[in-house]
């Protein structure tokens, strides 16, 4: 079986690389060279340092949502889902329309596998800006996590609508429609995936684990030796692949003989050969002994007359 597991870090920088570090509102005062020099160095994934620029813009001018937000989006590239939740919560409270702020808080919450929070944040985002198709994506992650896989397939088709070219928002809908078992809708996501990138070994290996749910094995085993090909050493694929083959020979085996039951002998009757000769041998025995025991006997007469 295949593990699902989102991966927060490959998201934030999916949004980063598509909406950009947040703006700060005032161009000048006090902080806005700390805060430039953290965009850049955070542009050059650079994060540590970038952290620190913000946190030094942050010291210099604390109302400022921008150098929160951005330092936050720091923290989240660092996996500091905690820091992250408590920087865009302050940036939310500055700035409450904000629904970069929400999103980046949605991020830091499925860091923290808080399922709940990330889909009442997306949700908000997706009330201040309905067009945003990354905030239907993290809604689908919210949502995946707490096993509400209708709502999961919905959030991941519009956000595909809105961005086709995110293979994400295709991946994740088809971990969805496996845990409906909708097999079918499934591979036409994988298959996709597949179609535009013809390297992707995860797609493949995803791919033939739903053909084998389905019992196709012979379509399963094809796609375990793509896999192999691009990947020959991944030890996972190889021993689905051992798996399959084995389903597969099962499948096709012959059917084991039928066993012929072995006759149950008839118990013989009473009138048999040898009965009857018993019998009979009985019968003259009993006839010898009767006449032995009347031999010499006189005969009764009804008178003393002689005949």
């Amino acid at each position: 079986m295949i593990t699902n597991r989102i991966t927060i870090f490959a998201a934030a920088a999916g949004f980063l690389g598509m909406a950009g570090l947040a703006p700060a509102k005032e161009k000048g005062g006090s902080g806005m060279d700390s805060y430039t020099k953290g965009n850049q160095l955070f542009e050059s994934k650079q994060y540590e340092q970038a952290l620190e620029e913000f946190s030094r813009a942050i010291e210099a001018n604390a109302k400022q949502p921008a150098f929160y937000e951005n330092r936050g989006f720091a923290y989240i590239a660092l996996e500091k889902g905690t820091e992250a939740a408590a920087d865009f919560s302050k940036a939310i409270e500055l700035t409450p329309k904000d629904e970069r702020a929400y999103l980046g808080r949605t991020q830091a919450s499925l860091l923290q596998k808080d399922y709940a929070q990330a889909l009442a944040d997306s949700s908000k985002a997706i009330e201040l800006k309905p067009d945003n198709a990354i905030a239907y994506k993290f809604r689908g992650f919210a949502e995946i996590g707490l096993s509400q896989w209708d709502k999961a397939v919905a959030d991941f088709t519009t956000a595909n609508q809105k961005n086709p070219d995110d293979p994400q928002n295709y991946d994740r809908r088809a971990w969805a429609n496996r845990n409906l078992k909708n097999y079918d809708a499934a591979v036409a996501d994988y298959t996709t995936l597949i179609e535009k990138n013809p390297a992707d070994t995860e797609a493949l290996v995803r791919r033939g684990a739903t053909y084998t749910s389905m019992t196709q094995y012979e379509k399963a085993v094809a796609d375990y030796q793509a896999a192999l090909k691009l990947k020959p050493d991944d030890y996972d694929t190889v021993q689905r692949l051992q798996y399959v083959q084995a389903a597969l020979a099962a499948k096709n085996a012959p059917p084991p003989p039928t066993a012929t039951p072995t006759p149950t002998p008839e118990k013989p009757g009473l009138i048999t050969p040898l009965n009857i000769g018993i019998a009979i041998a009985v019968l003259i025995i009993i006839a010898i002994i009767g006449r032995l025991v009347t031999r010499g006997k006189p005969e009764e007469t009804s008178s003393g007359r002689i005949r």
